[in-house]
C-alpha cells in the first residue's frame, strides 16, 4: 500500500497554503492544479511573471488558473522583503543593494513569504539547485528552537513491509550533512522524530545505526554513534518525550524483532525501528538508493527538517506528481 493516500489525507486535514516559486516550469503549474484538485492544499501561490506563467501553463496544457499567481518582481512585497532581509542580515554585511539583488531570486522571495506567514510552506528545486534551496532556508527561516543544524530525511515507502510490519520508514540524514558529529546526530534524530510524528501521527522508534550492536565491536568510528545514542536517550528521558530509542545497533537488530532479541535483549525498540539514523551521509545516501533501486521502495525527499518552518527541495528530474507528493509532505510538516 502506498504511503501517498495517507499523506494526502493528513495534508487535506491540515489545510495549508503552499508557495511554489518556480512558476516558469510547466511541471510546477501542473502540480499546483493537481494539488488543489486533490485538496491537499487550501491555497497554492505560484511565483512568476504573467509571460512566464502563461507560457508554462500552455506547455502544461492548463487553461484555467485555480492557483494564485504573484509577479514577485513587480509586487509591492518586493521592497518590503528587501528591507526586512537587509535588516535581518545587517551584521553579515548586507546592504540595501545586495538585499534587492537577493530578492530577485524567487526562492528567497518565496522563503520570505513563509517567514511572514503568507504561506505555511515552500516547495521548489525543479530548477533551482539544492545549494540555493539550503541558502534560502538558512538565511530566511533558520532552524527550529533547540536545533543547531538542519538536516534531511527520505520517506521510504516499502514495497514489502519490514519484519515488524512497518510499510514506511524514515532514513536520515541522506542529503545534507556529510559527517555530523555526535551533537549533529542528536539534532538529526530529534528533527526526524518530529517529521515522523508530523507525517504519520505515530510514536517514533529511533535507531542509531552502525556496524556494531551495543559494543560488539570497538573502533573510533563508533564513538560518535554511541555518544549520540546516549545523549539522545538522555534528552528524551529528561524532556519526557514520547519517543523510543536505542543504539548503537546494526541494521538487522534495529529492524528484525528476532535478531534484536538475540543481539540487544531488553531493547526499547525491540527491532521495530521506524526512524533510522545513519552515522554519515555516505551510509545514508547509499542505503536509501539501494533500498529504492533493489527493493523497489518509493523514496520521497530529501525532506528538509529542523527548520523553523518547512521548505522542501525537489530533484531537478522530478515529475509533477513528485511535486504534489512533496507539497503534501510540506503541508503535514506545517
Amino acid at each position: 500500500m502506498s504511503v501517498l493516500p495517507l499523506l494526502f489525507e493528513r495534508a487535506k486535514a491540515a489545510a495549508k497554503t503552499i508557495v511554489l516559486p518556480e512558476g516558469q516550469d510547466p511541471r510546477v503549474i501542473s502540480a499546483a492544479c493537481k494539488a488543489l484538485d486533490l485538496g491537499i492544499a487550501k491555497k497554492v501561490i505560484v511565483l512568476g511573471s504573467e509571460a512566464e506563467i502563461a507560457e508554462a501553463s500552455a506547455k502544461a496544457g492548463v487553461t484555467g488558473r485555480p492557483f494564485e499567481a504573484i509577479d514577485y518582481m513587480n509586487s509591492p512585497l518586493f521592497a518590503q522583503f528587501a528591507a526586512e532581509f537587509c535588516e535581518m542580515r545587517a551584521k553579515k554585511g548586507m546592504t540595501p543593494e545586495k538585499a534587492e539583488a537577493t530578492m530577485k531570486n524567487r526562492i528567497y522571495f518565496g522563503a520570505m513569504m513563509v517567514r511572514n506567514n503568507m504561506a505555511d510552506g515552500l516547495v521548489a528545486g525543479s530548477i533551482a539547485s539544492t545549494a540555493d534551496m539550503l541558502r534560502a532556508a538558512f538565511h530566511c527561516i533558520g532552524t527550529a528552537p533547540g536545533i543547531k543544524s538542519a538536516s534531511s530525511t527520505f520517506v521510504m515507502d516499502l514495497k514489502k513491509p519490514a519484519p515488524a510490519g512497518d510499510e514506511y520508514l524514515l532514513f536520515a540524514d541522506c542529503g545534507v550533512n556529510p559527517n555530523p558529529d555526535a551533537q549533529g546526530l542528536v539534532d538529526i534524530a530529534m528533527a526526524t522524530s518530529t517529521t515522523y510524528r508530523a507525517l504519520f501521527g505515530k510514536q517514533p522508534k529511533v535507531a542509531f545505526l552502525s556496524f556494531s550492536t551495543r559494543g560488539s565491536a570497538e573502533h573510533e568510528l563508533l564513538e560518535k554513534v554511541t555518544a549520540a545514542a546516549a545523549a539522545f536517550k538522555a534528552k528524551v528521558e529528561a524532556e519526557g518525550l514520547d519517543i523510543l530509542t536505542d543504539g548503537e545497533l546494526q541494521a538487522d537488530a534495529a529492524l528484525v524483532p528476532s535478531v534484536n532479541a538475540q543481539k540487544a535483549p531488553g531493547s526499547a525498540i525491540g527491532g521495530q525501528a521506524n526512524v533510522l539514523i545513519f552515522p554519515d551521509l555516505n551510509a545514508g545516501n547509499i542505503a536509501y538508493k539501494l533500498v529504492q533501486r533493489l527493493a523497489g521502495a518509493g523514496a520521497y525527499g530529501p525532506v528538509l527538517q529542523g527548520l523553523a518552518k518547512p521548505l522542501n527541495d525537489l530533484s531537478r528530474g522530478c515529475s509533477d506528481d513528485d511535486i504534489v507528493a512533496e507539497m503534501a509532505i510540506t503541508a503535514c510538516q506545517a
